[in-house]
């Protein structure tokens, strides 16, 4: 028996990105609700995204320049961290390739390679960069490849406005057929057999039944938490932050393609750069540092003048026991909270609603099925955890309690492994098709002060005269290639002024 009746208990860009990914994908003979109320306000710090959000935008059919004007958006080709490593220290976690394998090696065993021996020519390993050498330069244009070259070109997500994007996915959900219901749920009733929500019941007494339900309710987790009782597993032990004030501000004198974390005493600090405006919030814990100091250390480091006061946002790193319990899928802030570090709070919300379609279940409800999902879910908060508690504890800081205590924390054992492996040998393993790829985790591991001890013997195959040509060529046409970019706020421009 087919399911014919989803309910969606919750909007803001989870709700919303689930309705528009549902109707488009399944819409024919499904009876889409989305209940939400204008009286609960969203989170909404979710502003800037990583390369995948433009496969989601395909899906649903999203034309870019209408979707970068409604939103505000910019181009992203990486997040630069500063004060990470150490004071003073700055690097980038560029989107894209560093450099180009040679058959079986990886890039990086040759630059690693030629660092050990002492070769001047070496450099930065972010030479060998094309998205960084653009956004260093605040360049970008649409490009899959360097002219006559082999080299991958510009890799870009975006930065954007997430209310407004919200906004944008609800009149296309609606115009596909989506229901929406103005209303606040005040009861969840449940099957008295096998305890599958049936219905909810809303303030103003109507009730609205269904199939299967998504909780996009954020934080408080109606459906899933509250309802339903799944647990929360807490991370706090690890990612010890558990505040953040954000406030709006008028954009500084650069329109960079990129994100700016920048480390504090007890946590840190984004950028993210939009057409009208910038986002900026600190994030930080609040057992190291009061809510006054960290307000006065963001409204400090704005570039441009406030729009609006700050608010402080309280939340606990961690992950739902289930994600699919019974009827119900969770998607968003209801299944856990990864703090924005490495942007994946929206890939989160698109990884979990595109699983859900891959694996769109019958009244049956297949426990095998369900216990997939869940494991897969899973593994992948997992990882991105792992990612994250990387920045932290790989520090070499001294001025504060706070990042001693991150550097001197005992860590997951599947990121210890990592961690030694790379240091001891230079590799790295992309496991069960995870989030963040082998170039992702150098970056981090060298940006950070991590250099291995070692690195593969088939990276000996050329000679030093062939190492340097091959190296000095990457260097030369990246370098050429990134100059020649248009600047990125012409791209926006030019951009928007082709939309509908």
């Amino acid at each position: 028996m087919r399911i014919r009746r989803v309910v969606i208990v919750g909007g803001g860009t989870a709700g919303w990105m689930s309705a528009a990914l549902l109707t488009k994908v399944l819409g024919t003979g499904l009876s889409i609700t989305l209940i939400e109320s204008d009286e609960i306000g969203t989170v909404g710090v979710g502003e800037a995204t990583i390369p995948p959000i433009q496969v989601f935008n395909q899906a649903i059919g999203m034309n870019e320049a209408d979707f970068v004007k409604a939103t505000g958006g910019t181009f992203k080709l990486g997040i630069e961290f500063e004060n990470w490593g150490g004071l003073g220290d700055r690097y980038m976690h560029a989107f894209g390739t560093i450099g180009r394998p040679l058959g079986l090696t990886p890039f990086h065993n040759f630059w690693l390679r030629a660092r050990q021996a002492g070769r001047a020519d070496a450099g930065s390993l972010w030479n060998y960069s094309f998205n960084y050498q653009a956004a260093s330069r605040d360049r970008y244009a649409r490009l899959d490849r360097i002219p006559n070259s082999p080299l991958e070109g510009i890799v870009e997500a975006y930065h954007f406005d997430a209310g407004l994007y919200a906004r944008f996915l609800r009149q296309g959900s609606e115009a596909g057929g989506v229901k929406r219901i103005e209303g606040m749920i005040m009861g969840v009733n449940r099957d008295g057999e096998n305890g599958f929500i049936r219905s909810v019941t809303l303030k103003s007494g109507e009730t609205v039944e269904g199939d299967l339900f998504i909780d996009c309710s954020g934080f408080r987790a109606l459906l899933i938490g509250e309802a339903l009782g799944v647990g929360y597993e807490d991370w706090t032990r690890w990612l010890p932050c558990d505040r953040a004030i954000a406030v709006p501000a008028e954009n500084g004198p650069r329109l960079r393609p990129y994100t700016q974390s920048i480390a504090h005493k007890a946590g840190w600090q984004w950028r993210i750069p939009l057409q009208h405006r910038a986002g900026n919030g600190h994030v930080f814990s609040s057992n190291h540092m009061s809510e006054d100091e960290a307000a006065a250390i963001l409204m400090g480091n704005l570039e441009g003048k406030p729009l609006a006061d700050p608010r402080t946002i309280r939340f606990r790193t961690g992950r739902r026991a289930t994600f699919w319990e019974k009827n119900c899928v969770s998607v968003g802030l209801s299944s856990g909270f990864l703090e924005p570090l490495e942007s994946t709070s929206i890939h989160l919300i698109q990884t979990s609603i595109v699983r859900l379609v891959q694996m769109f279940p019958d009244l049956n409800f297949a426990a095998a099925n369900i216990a997939e999902y869940n494991a897969q879910v899973g593994f992948e908060y997992e990882r991105v955890r792992d990612f994250i508690i990387l920045h932290y504890h790989l520090n070499r800081r001294t001025d504060s309690a706070f990042w001693t205590a991150c550097r001197e924390m005992a860590v997951p054992e599947s990121l210890t492994h990592r961690l030694d492996l790379f240091r001891q040998t230079g590799r790295i393993f992309r496991e069960n098709n995870e989030l963040f790829s082998e170039v992702a985790w150098l970056q981090v591991m060298v940006g950070q002060g991590l250099m291995p001890e070692s690195f593969t013997p088939l990276a000996d195959k050329l000679s030093d005269d062939q190492l340097g040509r091959y190296l000095a060529d990457l260097r030369q046409i990246i370098d050429a290639n990134a100059g020649r970019l248009p600047g990125h706020r012409e791209a926006v421009a030019r951009l928007i002024a082709s939309a509908v």
